[in-house]
């Protein structure tokens, strides 16, 4: 083996070893996730819901969904949200 071929040989493994610490060993001053509530979480998909609902009379309005199926996912929606309020309520009301 050439002084050449030696000297890429030891580049290509410091880079390798480079790579494999940089990927699998993450920086300490990494923040950690916070830890969310169950009430966080349902305000959170409170708002998505609505969302969807908002968005879906937008597209309705627009013409892309027949009458039928937008009031088979309007009341899907609507009665996720109502799962959805009934929760926060009964944990609203656990923490008082």
């Amino acid at each position: 083996m050439s002084s050449y071929e030696l000297a890429v040989w030891i580049f290509s493994s410091l880079v390798a070893v480079a790579l494999f610490v940089y990927i699998f060993f993450p920086s300490a001053d990494q923040e950690e996730a916070v830890e969310k509530t169950r009430l966080a979480y349902l305000y959170e998909r409170k708002d998505v819901v609505y969302e969807n609902l908002r968005d879906l009379n937008f597209e309705h309005k627009s013409g892309k969904f027949t009458e039928a199926d937008f009031e088979s996912m309007r009341n899907g929606m609507e009665a996720e949200a109502a799962r959805i309020m009934a929760e926060i309520e009964k944990l609203e009301g656990a923490k008082a």
